[in-house]
């Protein structure tokens, strides 16, 4: 399912273009999209949140019609860019929403600015343990870009495309999510896509899986709502990531939608933005303190206690 194509502006930061999606009145939400996406990942929910919400949804750095320069690519890089996006457009605070990759950064964000932080809403997220897919380890390997040279061209790559397409088409679980994989798949034939896609995965992803982690700082989202959303059949960042979260925050509300795969906004985006939407409406914004920060730094860490996990019918 396809929401209508927004119109895409532009702003310029640090001399380098960024590409964003601004729609709705309300409190502010900003959607961080995943790893070789854009903001079209969003379109599903985009109206829907609208209706109640400021809507900003970016090209991250390196991504759709976004610059791609040699720059940096880390998740504190991107958290930057976005709290200077906000910034440029006026916009003191915000409800993040990170999938995959984008919540790495919607978690770096929190922690770098949380005094512009209201909520924290991870989506299939990185930073959650080590595990993921083989085919995202691949990029980090040292043929990667001799492989791409050869599966990009246009044959080839027209002809990998509308398998991915066919097969997501299937009833098999497995398979779910290559419609989207074949967008990623096509963006890597812009060579600069395809180095700043590679930069990022190096930043967070070696050959043993996920070397990023939201582990040691978790306590410090005791002052913050946060909401874990995942699908039961993600198979490129395993679902039990999301007990990981409840564990590491015990206040965290998840969510677990069964029939949905990596992509849960687009798998059920009408269930998604319902589950955003009694979220946001349920919680009241965090207070940034900077004395209560403070002693949250200098008393580190408590053990963490398992929370609750909700499944959500989607029938």
């Amino acid at each position: 399912m396809s929401g209508t194509p927004h119109e895409v502006r532009f702003v310029t930061l640090h001399g380098h273009r960024r590409a964003y999606v601004k729609a709705g009145q309300g409190p502010v939400v900003l959607l961080l999209h995943g790893l070789g996406c854009d903001h079209t990942t969003w379109e599903p929910v985009i109206d829907s949140l609208a209706r109640r919400y400021t809507v900003i949804a970016p090209d991250l750095l390196g991504h759709g019609q976004s610059a791609k320069p040699r720059a940096d690519y880390s998740l504190g890089g991107y958290a930057n860019g976005m709290r200077d996006l906000l910034t440029v457009l006026g916009i003191d605070k915000a409800t993040v929403v990170g999938h995959s990759f984008g919540g790495g950064v919607a978690m770096q964000f929190a922690y770098q600015v949380p005094e512009r932080t209201e909520r924290l809403i991870l989506v299939a997220s990185g930073g959650l343990g080590p595990e993921v897919s083989p085919a995202i380890r691949a990029v980090t390997t040292p043929g990667f870009d001799q492989a791409m040279r050869v599966l990009t061209l246009p044959g080839v790559r027209h002809v990998g495309m509308a398998g991915m397409r066919a097969l997501s088409r299937t009833p098999c679980k497995l398979t779910r999510d290559l419609d989207e994989v074949a967008e990623i798949y096509d963006s890597f034939k812009d060579p600069y896509a395809c180095a700043a896609i590679r930069h990022v995965v190096r930043a967070v992803v070696d050959w043993r899986g996920q070397i990023v982690t939201m582990a040691d700082r978790a306590y410090l989202t005791q002052e913050m709502p946060m909401s874990v959303i995942w699908g039961r059949d993600d198979k490129v960042i395993p679902v039990r990531h999301a007990s990981n979260a409840a564990a590491l925050a015990a206040d965290a509300r998840v969510e677990i939608i069964p029939d949905a795969g990596h992509f849960p906004h687009k798998d059920h985006p009408h269930r998604f933005a319902k589950i955003v939407h009694e979220f946001i409406r349920s919680t009241q914004p965090a207070t940034y303190s900077r004395a209560r920060f403070r002693s949250l730094l200098k008393s580190g860490q408590s053990r963490p206690q398992l929370a609750s996990v909700t499944s959500i019918d989607t029938a």
